[in-house]
């Protein structure tokens, strides 16, 4: 189709004769097809919608962003299609618009929203000068024996062009760079903390020492009453000093202690850890263990403490007679192991901050459980992530390898996403 095909026709229209109408429409098909595919092909959604905010096209791509089909989605308003989208602030500057969203269907993504007013230009009807023979007559400006073209008489914004970037793996390389910055800060902030704390508990212990030695001048009735409270208190001495031992281990970077560790097993045990909670609730769990998982190369404590928080966040978001449901089971790459409970669900504001320190939506929670699970999880080479609404419950998963791809030898024209999604295994 060589190029300006349109401008020609716009400015040939009165001179067309019903014998070459076929012809060009033929000619406009083949364009249409050619652009759909040219649109289709590439990677960036493309979504051209009326004035009225009207879906009048969109290509693979966009569809593929959110979830939409092509019949279902054409004639509709975009904002109905696309819950949660402010389409009149996305549009009433009247000019080009950049905004980012974050999307949670079907995927959890970050989407860059590039708007562009659709003007057409508005030009003298070509067909203004029809014979009453009806035969098409030169009409006033339209190109004629001078060969001056038909002049254009205004503009009008007849809708909008919006280009669609997946931008979420820079997005969440750039979170991942401040949580890193964040949990550093929180490190130093922990060992300032547990270096303070820690010296009024040594001093405590010190003092308890001395106050046994002085027992021995006491008779026996007061020695045995003084014996229990200094007892008392050195159990609540060694019991701070452990939390806050258990605090620094989790806060601090560690390096695991790999070694081969049944899965399965240490969900048991994380469970059964709770099991007076369990009972005095009346909450039922679920526990559907794939037998045939592979040993994985895991820290055993980390991974306890691990299933400890998510299980403890779960216990607490439900009422008495709520459910948990813990299912492992693997995939060609990973094993998996989900936690499903019917508590209050999140809201996706609070989603989006769950993993930030320090926030919680419990009244007595620290803020810091989920961000721990996620850095043990990460250090074992996995990942986590998190499906709920308000209301609804939640959904917790942990993808753990269990097959180490250090390297992959690329067959010749593989394509850059093919490598993209080798190098995120």
């Amino acid at each position: 189709m060589k190029a300006g095909f349109l401008e020609k026709l716009i400015e040939r229209l009165g001179r067309i004769g019903p014998e070459e109408v076929q012809n060009y429409f033929l000619r406009l098909a083949q364009e249409k097809g050619f652009l759909e595919t040219v649109f289709n092909a590439i990677q960036e959604g493309i979504i051209v919608t009326d004035s009225n905010g009207r879906i009048t096209y969109l290509n693979d791509a966009a569809c593929g962003l959110f979830g939409l089909e092509t019949a279902d989605a054409v004639g509709n308003r975009l904002e109905e299609r696309i819950r949660g989208l402010d389409w009149k602030s996305l549009t009433k500057s009247g000019g080009p618009v950049s905004h980012d969203i974050e999307i949670f269907y079907p995927q959890n993504r970050f989407i860059n929203f590039y708007v562009v007013p659709l003007v057409i230009e508005q030009r003298e009807a070509a067909t203004a000068g029809i014979a009453d023979s009806g035969r098409p007559v030169a009409a006033s400006g339209e190109r004629g024996g001078s060969g001056s073209p038909t002049p254009v008489t205004g503009a009008e914004e007849v809708g909008h062009v919006m280009i669609l970037r997946d931008i979420t793996e820079s997005r969440r390389t750039a979170q991942q760079t401040i949580e890193s910055e964040r949990l550093n800060a929180l490190t130093l902030l922990a060992a300032g903390v547990a270096h303070e704390i820690g010296n009024p508990l040594n001093s405590l212990h010190i003092h308890l020492q001395l106050m046994e030695r002085s027992l021995q001048k006491l008779n026996d009735n007061a020695k045995a009453e003084l014996q229990q409270s200094i007892d008392v208190a050195r159990s609540e001495v060694d019991r701070l000093d452990s939390i806050v031992t258990q605090f620094l281990r989790a806060i601090r970077p560690s390096r695991p202690q790999l070694r081969p560790e049944n899965l399965n097993t240490i969900v048991e045990e994380a469970v059964r850890f709770f099991t007076p909670e369990i009972e005095d609730r009346d909450i039922v769990v679920q526990q559907e263990l794939r037998s045939d998982l592979p040993l994985l190369q895991v820290d055993r404590d980390q991974m306890k403490q691990a299933f400890y928080n998510v299980i403890k966040n779960s216990l607490e978001a439900m009422q008495r007679h709520g459910s948990l449901r813990i299912r492992t089971d693997m995939d060609d790459t990973h094993v998996l192991i989900r936690f499903v409970d019917t508590g209050t669900g999140m809201s996706a504001r609070n989603l989006s901050r769950v993993f930030e320190p320090y926030f919680t939506t419990k009244p007595s929670g620290s803020g810091l459980g989920l961000l721990i699970v996620r850095r043990i999880v990460r250090e074992h080479g996995g990942e986590l992530s998190i499906e709920s609404s308000q209301g609804k419950g939640l959904t917790l998963t942990i993808r753990l390898p269990y097959i180490e791809k250090r390297i992959r030898m690329l067959e010749a024209g593989e394509t850059r996403d093919q490598r993209s999604e080798v190098r995120s295994q």
